[in-house]
């Protein structure tokens, strides 16, 4: 990864894109884990089964939005054409003095939200993110952005509801991604793409005690260049009550994220970047 952040600050982007293809050549071929989940993944996705051409697709677009981070990330992103879809909700949601959550997934590219930060009008987006995540980001990627660790909070930390509390009181926006179960996570099964997966409780548990909007985001790659941002509605106040029907709430705002999911899956199934058996765990139980 470094090599390729190298190369491709000094010798461009067209460099740093060819080499994409003989690196996803290779994971491809080689690496049959990552293949067949992808396989699974894109048949469910597009309704049929899908073939090399398609997989490699998979493969690449993966790679290409980590390769655009770097231009992200270096405060390029004039490189890239990028559309912004219900930007007013945003501004609405912030205008009221109070941040609210971003609910995202492994869809795209988080880090085109970047954008928003240069805007006439900029807003200030903190991102959740596990630990050993962190760390590796800000150990490959940190040397691009001398403020990427600040903006960075860490999950599982004792402040970490703390710092999280003090962004929303600044009236900025904390954005996490909402699918994938980690250890310590109540699992909710949830219908997605036509079987049961597992999907994390965490995020709704955590809206519901910092009592803030909830809005869902997706920033696709739908060209070389070209980059599309939306942001929908998702709940203005999301409220748990009693043990049994806070469990009830839990399961209804997960599969409300399902469905979402779903249709952006369907609608640019190369953006969502899974490549592990996403079905298994819940089939086994």
């Amino acid at each position: 990864m470094r090599l390729i952040v190298k190369l491709t600050l000094t010798l461009g982007r067209p460099v740093g894109r060819a080499l994409l293809y003989p690196i996803c050549g290779y994971f491809l071929t080689f690496s049959k884990q990552s293949r067949r989940a992808s396989h699974d993944y894109l048949r469910r996705a597009l309704g049929r089964t899908p073939g090399v051409r398609e997989l490699f697709a998979h493969y690449h677009c993966f790679a290409a939005t980590i390769l655009d981070r770097v231009y992200f990330l270096s405060g390029r992103a004039d490189r890239f054409e990028v559309d912004v879809e219900g930007i007013e909700l945003v501004r609405q949601t912030l205008a009221r003095q109070r941040g609210c959550l971003l609910l995202g997934a492994h869809f795209g590219s988080f880090d085109v939200l970047r954008v928003l930060g240069r805007a006439e009008s900029p807003v200030v987006v903190r991102v959740l993110m596990h630990e050993r995540n962190a760390t590796k980001l800000n150990s490959v990627l940190g040397a691009l952005n001398d403020d990427l660790p600040r903006q960075v909070i860490t999950l599982g930390q004792p402040q970490t509801m703390l710092k999280v509390s003090e962004a929303l009181a600044r009236g900025e926006i904390v954005g996490l991604l909402a699918d994938r179960v980690v250890a310590g996570d109540k699992l909710l099964p949830c219908e997605f793409l036509g079987d049961t997966a597992l999907f994390p409780g965490g995020p709704y548990q955590m809206a519901a005690l910092l009592k803030v909007p909830v809005l869902l985001f997706s920033a696709f790659a739908c060209g070389d260049n070209h980059y599309r941002i939306r942001f929908e509605p998702f709940a203005e106040r999301i409220a748990l009550g009693a043990r049994d029907d806070g469990a009830a709430a839990l399961a209804v705002h997960a599969q409300r994220y399902a469905h979402w999911l779903e249709r952006q899956c369907r609608n640019a199934p190369y953006n969502w970047f899974n490549f592990f058996d996403f079905w298994r765990d819940a089939q086994a139980r």
